[in-house]
């Protein structure tokens, strides 16, 4: 939890959500610049997901699903008293905001999807999956090699990220246990993704996204993404003419949303909830 330097500020906590494999790091500079906005400071809570980050492996891997962390974040929201908030989702985080938006409307006030929609680009699917079906970490010997590997394996679609880039990405999406450099989440998420069949056509969210018609709302869609599409987004404003779109400059799946360009707009926006 990241609590705002003027406690006295009114304005609607944010909730960060963050991708399938993914965990609370992925949102710590953009969450301080959040919480510290001159203009308009704000509470800000990043979740980790069950079987990620600090939080529990699942006894059930079955539970690993957008409709049982959707709940889970309803409880998290319970119990820090939260009746009503802004939300931001990375990715799967985009997915449970569908579903939260089915169970409970009444929660969101305002929603920043992160390269992701009511419907997914097979090709950024497939990438996906290639690139976790090849998560053999024995070789990941210390923290400049893991930053060296990301940067290896995504910097064709991130040519705007700097070597510190990479640096905190690493630190973000791994974790030192055992002297081994790891994924920081359960071996058994990556695994289930990777097994799916991509041949077959997958579930779409469309009447969810419908749900958020009236919902303050912006997309961010990185300019190389392949997972949200420029013919999905132009879907998605049909649906919702008072969509924001922001393209995230020199950037893929899924933007880093404290680098300045995407930063200042999501501020902006921020500020006129």
């Amino acid at each position: 939890m990241y609590v705002p330097h003027n406690p006295s500020s009114e304005a609607l906590p944010l909730i960060c959500l963050a991708g399938l494999t993914r965990n609370s790091r992925d949102f710590h500079a953009f969450a301080e610049i959040v919480a510290s906005d001159p203009i308009k400071p704000r509470t800000v809570i990043c979740i980790d997901y069950r079987g990620r980050g600090a939080s529990d492996r699942a006894e059930d891997p079955a539970t690993y699903s957008i409709l049982t962390e959707a709940q889970d974040c309803l409880l998290v929201l319970d119990a820090l008293g939260i009746t009503q908030a802004n939300f931001v989702g990375t990715s799967r985080g985009g997915l449970i905001l569908h579903i939260l938006a089915q169970l409970a409307p009444e929660r969101i006030a305002a929603v920043v999807l992160n390269d992701v929609g009511p419907q997914l680009g097979m090709e950024g699917l497939k990438l996906i999956q290639s690139y976790l079906s090849q998560g053999n970490t024995s070789a990941i010997r210390d923290w400049d090699s893991a930053a060296e590997q990301l940067a290896r394996v995504h910097g064709t679609a991130f040519p705007a990220l700097e070597p510190s880039d990479w640096q905190d990405m690493a630190h973000a999406i791994y974790t030192e246990r055992g002297g081994k450099i790891i994924p920081d989440c359960d071996p058994a998420i990556p695994l289930a993704f990777a097994s799916i069949d991509l041949e077959q056509p997958l579930p779409h969210l469309w009447s969810q996204f419908d749900l958020l018609r009236a919902t303050p709302l912006m997309v961010v869609r990185g300019e190389h993404s392949t997972l949200l599409t420029e013919q999905i987004v132009e879907s998605m404003q049909k649906i919702h003419p008072g969509l924001h779109v922001l393209t995230a400059v020199g950037q893929g799946h899924a933007p880093l949303l404290h680098r300045h360009q995407v930063r200042d707009d999501l501020l902006a926006f921020l500020r006129s909830i």
